[in-house]
């Protein structure tokens, strides 16, 4: 059996946050709400679930409040995991 080696560079989104142009691109053409931490304080003062913000508004949000953002996001070539999903993660082994 051949071992592989990956490489991870982590990010510090609190020191670190995602600018509105990484965060563009980050979100590509996914669901944005996909993106969203619902535990977060200002997700659930602002009813996101229920009344979610546009595309646009959210990530000028996200930019501003890191926290607002699900984490971990890991991405792997052209895949990418939000959130802990322990089988997706798996995966891109």
């Amino acid at each position: 059996m051949q071992k592989t080696h990956s490489e991870l560079d982590l990010r510090d989104l609190g020191k670190q946050p995602l600018s509105e142009a990484e965060l563009d691109a980050l979100i590509g053409e996914r669901d944005y709400r996909l993106f969203l931490n619902a535990k977060n304080e200002l997700y659930r003062e602002r009813n996101m679930k229920q009344n979610p913000p546009s595309r646009s508004e959210a990530i000028r949000l996200i930019a501003k409040h890191p926290n607002l953002i699900r984490r971990p996001i890991v991405i792997a070539g052209k895949r990418i995991v939000i959130g802990y999903d322990e089988e997706a993660l798996a995966s891109l082994k």
